[in-house]
């Protein structure tokens, strides 16, 4: 029954979002806007409770000028927004604000396809090669430190050395690494900082209790619960720091998720294009973002929130900056 709640509340939520994003972009455009090729991001874009000024063009202010397909995006906390792009090169750094920093990558890095990036406790940069089956550590500037899995070897559910199309990358509060490896597997695979096995979450796929089918996301709270997007089944399951299977969560998520200090939980969904907050289980916020929001990331300094769009025509990151004089589900 709580199950069925939740989601009810979800589609409610989201369907009262678009409505209200809708009426805004009709009572705002001239009828001549429907010849327009394109209506500008910020049109539609809005948070349920206000809570978030939401532009649609971070970084650049032409889509075309990203090149490719916007695939992930992660923020430090430290003033830094990484984007990754599926072409060379591949990982781009912003300040805050947009501004370009560097960027390197080139069109040798990925042998498969790019697919998420993320910053470590240590300043590291982390990359998911979701073809390729790696997962690779990077210093700040590019250099290669550690890989996880083995190239074009694919594992199986109980392998503890390769992977099968691994997709993101979560860290704990002791610093351990955990794998989504759920587009042909469906766990979550947990490493030491310096790349040793540790255990395996999930593994067998279904709809039980502690099963899955395709994974498509990790985040870590501050207990070391782990929180498994699972994504064909609509749900996050969660379990203890040991794996042991605690609960499941009734949330649709298909692009990443995201675990605050203070146990906000943030999930993006790229079939309704928004982010859901979520805090003690329940939906706090909606947040309505441009085109698919296939990546995501969260500042753990000032609650930012930020997705990247997989949509191949226009590419993009949209920034959905947190109200400072608002009521907050971070607060």
């Amino acid at each position: 029954m709580n199950r069925m709640k939740n989601r009810h509340l979800v589609l409610a939520a989201l369907l009262g979002l678009l409505a209200v994003s809708g009426a805004r972009a009709i009572a705002q455009s001239p009828a001549s806007a429907f010849a327009a090729p394109i209506t500008p991001p910020s049109s539609t874009l809005s948070s349920l409770f206000g809570r978030y000024a939401i532009s649609g063009d971070f970084g650049v202010k032409d889509p075309k000028e990203w090149g490719g397909t916007t695939t992930w995006v992660a923020a430090d906390g430290k003033g830094t927004v990484l984007v990754m792009v599926r072409v060379a090169p591949y990982l781009r750094f912003f300040t805050t604000e947009g501004a370009p920093i560097r960027q390197w990558g080139d069109k040798d890095l990925f042998t498969g396809e790019a697919h998420s990036a993320h910053f470590g406790p240590d300043g590291s940069v982390w990359a998911t090669d979701s073809v390729d089956h790696t997962v690779r550590k990077f210093s700040p500037t590019g250099q290669l430190l550690l890989t996880l899995g083995k190239a074009k070897v694919a594992g199986d559910n109980a392998s503890q050395d390769a992977f099968n199309r691994p997709n993101v990358v979560a860290f704990g509060p002791n610093g351990n690494v955990f794998v989504s490896d759920g587009y042909a597997n469906q766990r979550v695979v947990e490493f030491t900082p310096e790349g040793k096995f540790v255990r395996i979450f999930g593994g067998k796929k279904g709809k039980g209790d502690g099963e899955m089918a395709m994974v498509h996301g990790v985040a870590v709270d501050a207990q070391g619960r782990v929180y498994a997007t699972d994504s064909d089944n609509q749900r996050v399951v969660v379990f203890d720091a040991q794996g042991k299977f605690v609960k499941n969560i009734a949330i649709p998520g298909r692009g990443g998720s995201f675990m605050a200090a203070d146990g906000t939980f943030y999930i993006s969904d790229v079939n309704s294009g928004a982010v859901a907050v979520m805090k003690n289980d329940q939906i706090v916020d909606v947040i309505k973002v441009e085109g698919r929001p296939h990546g995501l990331a969260v500042d753990p300094t000032t609650g930012d929130v930020y997705t990247s769009s997989t949509v191949a025509t226009r590419p993009g990151v949209t920034k959905a900056a947190a109200r400072r004089g608002a009521a907050s589900a971070t607060n």
